[in-house]
């Protein structure tokens, strides 16, 4: 699984990434990946700082706080990033795979820069299978602009030939309460307009967006197949502020 989130502004940015499976157990998933490896690349490919369990590296920043995972063989990296797109690349040990769950944290918000762009790839299944990316608006009462993105067959220009042939995404909220879905981004006029001015219209009209000013709060991304349609996939969300 890889994911790639962008640090936007003009200072270093504090995160803290996970790589979790084991305890994915304890919301009734199944299928999960044993032992989580977790690599962190910088803008140029480089690797800057890999992990296999939390408590191998860095210890003494993660032990006690909120980012402790449950599971000692799950992994963490705390690092201060900056500005600049970065890769997160989520492996099983001794090549083995299953469900897993990649996190990034903001764990500063008192510097001069944000985390612009989250996003994810991996494989679109279906049932509990299906790509799911999570994000937390917060930092005060007002409504934040975000862009989501729902990618699958413009990633045959990057050599991905099982891609996700025709992407549904949703956005729901904390309660699971459905608040937009989109099938091909240019279904709704409004919205492909704010796209577009954006510089965020999709290159396939079978791929999808959504543009919402949601409450801060904590919200879910679902990206899915139509008609039960499987593949590579791409689920991307920005933080337009």
């Amino acid at each position: 699984m890889i994911g790639g989130f962008i640090v936007a502004g003009n200072a270093p940015k504090p995160v803290v990434l996970r790589g979790i499976g084991p305890s994915l157990a304890a919301v009734g998933l199944s299928d999960l990946l044993a032992d989580p490896v977790l690599e962190l690349h910088g803008p140029n490919g480089a690797l800057i700082m890999r992990n296999d369990n939390w408590m191998d590296d860095q210890r003494s920043l993660i032990e006690g706080t909120i980012y402790q995972p449950t599971d000692d063989r799950e992994s963490v990296i705390v690092a201060t990033l900056q500005p600049g797109l970065h890769t997160v690349i989520l492996s099983g040990k001794a090549q083995t795979s299953g469900v897993a769950l990649i996190e990034i944290y903001d764990n500063d918000s008192a510097v001069d820069s944000h985390l612009a762009n989250i996003s994810t790839r991996g494989f679109a299944q279906t049932g509990s299978n299906v790509m799911i990316g999570g994000f937390i608006l917060g930092g005060g009462p007002a409504n934040v602009h975000v862009a989501l993105r729902g990618i699958g067959p413009s990633l045959s220009q990057f050599g991905v030939t099982n891609f996700l042939a025709d992407p549904i995404l949703e956005l729901r909220n904390s309660n699971g309460a459905l608040l937009a879905a989109n099938d091909n981004w240019q279904d709704d006029p409004e919205q492909a307009a704010q796209l577009t001015a954006s510089g965020l219209g999709l290159q396939d009209p079978l791929e999808s967006g959504i543009f919402a000013s949601p409450p801060p709060g904590a919200y879910t991304a679902i990206l899915t197949g139509k008609n039960g349609g499987i593949g590579v996939g791409l689920t991307e969300i920005y933080n337009l502020q």
